[in-house]
């Protein structure tokens, strides 16, 4: 069995989070008091195993993004502590951010707009080899030949410019980028949004083959949930910055315990689905400014009792079929 194939289905943790939160703002101004402080991240402990796919999904603002940059040491926590193979990422980042980067690499949602427009692909993937690895002229030249061919586009395009590219070829530009320095972890951020739904298959179909070729590990943040049960092995779920429920793909998305995934999955249009069955546009949304005491979801739940307004619920409150299938909720969906 070749190194790929162990790193593929080892089960160790590669990723550890633990206890992390994000707070933009809360400074102290001049004349007294503090700035508002928004909790972009409140509590989030989450291991990210070897070889998995982890798919992270919630409703914009819930902390996808901010946790993408968290991990790939873009921003730091505010408290807690992020580990990578055991070390301490945030530490590693202040002491050298190549290595890091040598480790995380990102893929970013808009394909076009990450790429430079005033370089050409050739200048664009040869950055990190020249910066995050030792190889020479020669090396650097067969390393730009495989990164082409593991994505399947031409040779030739390395003298191109990115507007010259559909929004599918230039992903797949991004895509290479981030295999330049052959990174152990991708954080793909929205990958396949802003894609045709055909060329949306065909880099999910790239992204599956370079992993088992590579032996990667992916998070993969999305808002699509079809997308996102089709490559994860695990699913998190996110809400106002917190763990809402956590497992399984397939458990999670057959038997959800969290009431808000479940309303997230009523919420999405499917095929031959003519009526979406969405809640009240009414519903009230908790202020980022000013945290509930108790679940944030509360106020839109409709199993919420007066200790859900109260009593902030465990991670693991609520178990569900296998022992991996955990949410954070007091009164959690049971299944006849």
């Amino acid at each position: 069995m070749n190194e790929a194939s162990v790193r593929q289905t080892g089960s160790e943790t590669l990723l550890a989070i633990s206890d992390v939160e994000r707070i933009f703002g809360g400074a102290r101004k001049l004349v007294g008091g503090r700035t508002p402080a928004v909790h972009a991240v409140q509590g989030l402990s989450l291991d990210v195993k070897q070889g998995e796919t982890l798919g992270v999904v919630g409703e914009s603002g819930c902390g996808k993004s901010t946790l993408a940059r968290l991990v790939v040491g873009l921003d730091l926590p505010t408290s807690g502590k992020i580990t990578f193979g055991g070390e301490d990422l945030a530490e590693l980042a202040r002491r050298d951010r190549r290595a890091l980067a040598r480790k995380v690499q990102y893929v970013f949602q808009d394909p076009v707009a990450s790429l430079n427009p005033r370089k050409t692909i050739r200048t664009i993937l040869e950055a990190p080899l020249r910066h995050l690895t030792n190889l020479n002229a020669a090396g650097r030249e067969r390393r730009l030949k495989e990164l082409l061919d593991a994505v399947n586009l031409a040779p030739e395009f390395l003298e191109r410019y990115p507007h010259e590219f559909s929004g599918g070829q230039a992903q797949r530009i991004g895509i290479a980028r981030a295999l330049a320095a052959g990174p152990e972890l991708i954080v793909l951020d929205e990958p396949v949004s802003a894609l045709d739904v055909s060329v949306q298959a065909q880099v999910l179909n790239l992204l599956d083959d370079l992993k088992d070729r590579f032996g990667l590990t992916y998070i993969f943040i999305s808002h699509d949930l079809s997308v996102v049960e089709s490559v994860s092995d695990r699913v998190a779920v996110m809400y106002f910055g917190r763990m809402a429920e956590l497992g399984p793909a397939r458990q999670v998305f057959r038997a959800p315990l969290h009431p808000y995934t479940e309303l997230l999955m009523r919420s999405a249009p499917a095929p031959g689905r003519h009526q979406l069955l969405a809640e009240d546009a009414s519903a009230e949304l908790p202020d980022p400014y000013n945290p509930p005491p108790g679940c944030a979801f509360a106020a839109r739940c409709p199993n919420r009792t007066p200790l859900c307004r109260e009593v902030q619920p465990a991670p693991d409150e609520a178990k569900g079929a296998g022992p991996d299938h955990i949410a954070a909720c007091h009164h959690p969906l049971t299944r006849a």
